[in-house]
């Protein structure tokens, strides 16, 4: 099983000692909040460096991660670690999972997009590893030890600024479709749940939801120069080419990133799309997608207008 993952690296947030001693919920919890917190901040420093801003340019903030529990939440002890304005504006998301980096950059769009020039920061963080069961001999742990890695990523965005534009986004939850991906909370912690039938799922069912959500853009599927999907695993990638109708060397950025980084559930798709961005070959629009719990399929639709 580990071997068929296409997976040759992954980065954890502790040691890997840490994972030869048992962890109750409360023990999980309590280094989700402590690290969360420290990588979001070395994300949001970067990414404040790469687009020359200062941190008390920051109007918004946006925070996407299904892996722990913060209340207060994530933004608020950031704010508090970053000495940010006390005005700025604060959208926690829990539960989205895997699909949570396309839903919560696009949400985070819709806020820039009603306030013009306010900043936004868009940041996702999944510390996918430490939900890690020792003693649990379930395939679907055993699938979850193998995929899953932690990540980090953050995204500046306006109105006015460089980049591509978010043209928009949408998502489709299929009825009767609860118990296809999710948590089970147990008193040790947080155990995964997912349908041996998603690789399935998305080569029989993703093609229409994805065809009517660019139909109502006016756009096709051979109208989308680049695929920005999430690497749930090597059959899910496998599926989604053919419910886009692309050969799979397309999906080149999402393989390279579970190759490098495993499956770090919302926060995969931002390390696609920075390898997206990075690329020389020239690209007009790209469609960024997902899968998470609900069943979910999210989009989100970008212009390149460099």
């Amino acid at each position: 099983m580990f071997g068929n993952t296409g997976i040759e690296r992954r980065y954890s947030c502790v040691p890997m000692e840490w994972y030869e001693e048992t962890h109750d919920w409360p023990d999980r919890n309590a280094v989700y909040l402590d690290l969360a917190v420290d990588l979001l901040e070395t994300a949001t420093n970067e990414a404040l460096r790469r687009a020359r801003r200062r941190a008390d340019e920051i109007d918004a903030i946006v925070v996407v991660s299904t892996t722990g529990i913060a209340t207060p939440s994530l933004d608020a002890l950031l704010m508090e670690r970053m000495r940010l304005r006390p005005t700025v504006r604060r959208l926690p998301i829990f539960g989205l999972g895997c699909v949570g980096g396309v839903i919560g950059l696009e949400r985070a769009a819709m806020m820039a997009r009603a306030k013009p020039g306010a900043l936004v920061l868009f940041l996702v963080v999944e510390l996918c590893a430490l939900c890690f069961r020792r003693d649990d001999f379930s395939k679907s742990n055993i699938v979850a030890t193998a995929l899953f890695g932690d990540g980090a990523a953050a995204a500046l965005i306006s109105c006015y600024g460089e980049g591509p534009a978010v043209l928009g986004g949408g998502e489709f939850t299929w009825p009767e479709s609860l118990d296809v991906m999710g948590w089970d909370v147990t008193g040790d912690g947080l155990k995964a749940i997912f349908s041996r039938d998603i690789p399935e799922l998305v080569t029989t069912k993703l093609h229409d939801v994805t065809v009517d959500f660019l139909s109502g853009r006016g756009l096709a599927l051979r109208d989308i120069d680049r695929f920005v999907c999430h690497p749930g695993g090597a059959k899910v990638l496998d599926a989604l080419a053919v419910a886009f109708e692309i050969d799979p060397e397309r999906l080149s950025e999402s393989r390279g990133v579970l190759r490098d980084y495993g499956n770090m559930s919302a926060a995969t798709v931002m390390f696609v799309l920075e390898r997206t961005l990075a690329s020389t070959t020239p690209w007009k629009r790209a469609l960024l997608s997902s899968l998470g719990p609900g069943f979910t399929a999210g989009f989100t639709l970008l212009e390149n207008r460099g």
